[in-house]
């Protein structure tokens, strides 16, 4: 009896809420799945089971009945209980489950979502300094928002049915009024269409609007979200320069002039930080007009500059209909709310509600419902002036400790608008090194070098090296203690050498080097 044998071994816990016989039911069921007990395998008698398990024979009755009811058993009095005949088992190979290969490769489609390229991080545990990406959770009004989410429980919108694929009709009205005011968007609720958050909107985008091979720019170094949709939606990406002055169209127009969509980041480039100038913004829609290429302008933190007033955005310039403004409540409220917006031309806002419905039907309602509330009836402006307050603050309270504590190793770059920092090295040195080091005592920062698309290009710019610091998740005391980690870390990374670059390292010692694909954000 070497299956009872083996049945003997099981782990069953009496003190588990799942009753004993449901327990050896599972392990029979399983072994017959698995293979292990092959068409025709007979099984002990009860009273034997019952014995070597530890069991009552009606524990093992009441399995064996359970298991015969599924077709999995057959037997008859005084013949024994046998693995149903019928089955079509195939033998167990013994393969852990995780081993296992899939019954046959991802499709070619699938393929593009899978890899190093469209890799997106996520963020584990409470936020620490300096997370990249995440506002203050601890000014939220989550008491508010409760309230009116409660609210809205009691009085469901409509019948919480199958609703616009748009969005809730109330929300987009909402968001074109804030944006005509705040952004200087021109628009319409007709044209919004909200999605679950902007990675979303712009997959969405790319999807209906490239066909597979068509060229792309998006911004060298810049946000490797977009590559991911990119990739996905088999679009070739297409890395374009940027300086002082934000993309460099001029490179884009003399090395990819055929391409049929810009990605950019006009009023906070990320993660340089700098806003597009004036004259670059209409070179930029000039070309995109005469190619009859698109624009997608990603407004990801506009609300948050805290040098002057918010700027007007890109698609306020545009008299051709060629932008497609993005935006998010991830930054202004919490990431996990999972909810962004399309601004689309009046040409395109249908088939991008038709696209949105095929993906998800359309983002959950209840959220939007309890949104509209919250702007409706003041709170959004005022977590906004809030938190703009709070940011500034945490802000000032890191450019202070870096100059205090890191001035002579770090340069900060453009600072005044958003919820991170850029900051260079003064000697260059391998950022992605010192990233990995940071992670491992409890800092969490991102290298400059994780934004670029590759190690060697043809863009007329040298790479950056450095960090981006994010201070809007942690509080002035949070910042003060991390500065004080990273310069004990930077200390200790200097008096090893492994601050270098790889390619200095290969030089100093006649050895090789070969830095790993860059990260995605």
């Amino acid at each position: 009896m070497h299956f009872a044998q083996s049945l003997a071994t099981l782990q069953l816990d009496a003190q588990s809420a799942t009753p004993l016989f449901r327990q050896l039911y599972d392990a029979i069921k399983q072994s017959i799945l698995a293979g292990k007990l092959g068409s025709g395998t007979q099984l002990p008698p009860t009273r034997e089971l019952a014995t070597l398990c530890g069991v009552s024979r009606q524990t093992v009755l009441n399995a064996y009945s359970q298991l015969m009811a599924e077709g999995y058993l057959s037997g008859t009095v005084g013949k024994g209980t046998f693995v149903s005949a019928s089955l079509p088992l195939q033998a167990s190979k013994h393969e852990p489950a995780g081993s296992r290969q899939p019954m046959r490769p991802l499709s070619a489609r699938g393929e593009r979502f899978t890899g190093m390229q469209t890799q997106l991080p996520f963020h584990r545990g409470a936020s620490r300094a300096f997370r990249i990406g995440m506002p203050g959770l601890d000014v939220f009004p989550f008491d508010v928002w409760g309230r009116l989410e409660a609210r809205r429980w009691r009085k469901p919108p409509h019948d919480l049915g199958y609703g616009d694929p748009a969005g809730f009709r109330p929300l987009r009205e909402a968001l074109a009024g804030y944006l005509r005011a705040a952004r200087g968007v021109q628009c319409a609720a007709d044209q919004i269409i909200i999605t679950s958050g902007s990675q979303q909107a712009v997959y969405l985008i790319a999807t209906m609007l490239l066909a597979p091979g068509d060229r792309a720019w998006v911004e060298e170094p810049g946000y490797r979200g977009i590559n991911a949709s990119l990739h996905a939606a088999e679009a070739q990406v297409c890395p374009v320069a940027v300086d002082g002055e934000g993309m460099m169209v001029s490179h884009g127009m003399q090395a990819y002039p055929d391409a049929r969509l810009v990605y950019v980041t006009p009023t906070h480039q990320l993660p340089l930080g700098m806003t597009m100038s004036l004259p670059r913004r209409l070179e930029l829609l000039a070309w995109a007009s005469a190619a009859k290429a698109w624009v997608i302008e990603d407004d990801y933190d506009s609300e948050y500059r805290y040098t002057g007033p918010p700027l007007a955005s890109l698609q306020s310039l545009d008299k051709t209909g060629c932008v497609i403004y993005v935006g998010t409540l991830s930054k202004v409220l919490f990431p996990g709310l999972r909810l962004g917006y399309i601004v689309a031309p009046p040409a395109l806002a249908d088939a991008f509600a038709q696209g949105k419905a095929i993906i998800d039907r359309h983002a959950p309602l209840v959220p939007q419902a309890v949104l509209t509330d919250f702007i409706l009836e003041g709170h959004f402006s005022r977590h906004i002036k809030r938190t703009r307050e709070v940011y500034a603050e945490r802000r000032s309270a890191l450019l202070q400790a870096i100059g205090e504590q890191l001035s002579d190793r770090l340069d900060v770059g453009t600072a005044d608008t958003g919820l991170h920092l850029p900051v260079m090295f003064r000697r260059s040195c391998d950022d992605e090194a010192v990233a990995r080091k940071a992670s491992e005592r409890g800092l969490e920062i991102r290298a400059l070098s994780h934004f670029y698309n590759a190690e060697e290009t043809d863009i007329p710019q040298p790479r950056a090296c450095g960090m981006l610091l994010g201070f809007a998740a942690i509080t002035p005391e949070e910042i003060r203690r991390g500065t004080d980690a990273l310069r004990e870390l930077l200390d200790e990374v200097e008096a090893s050498g492994q601050a270098e670059r790889p390619a200095e390292r290969m030089q100093r010692t006649g050895g090789s080097s070969r830095r790993s694909a860059p990260a995605v954000r």
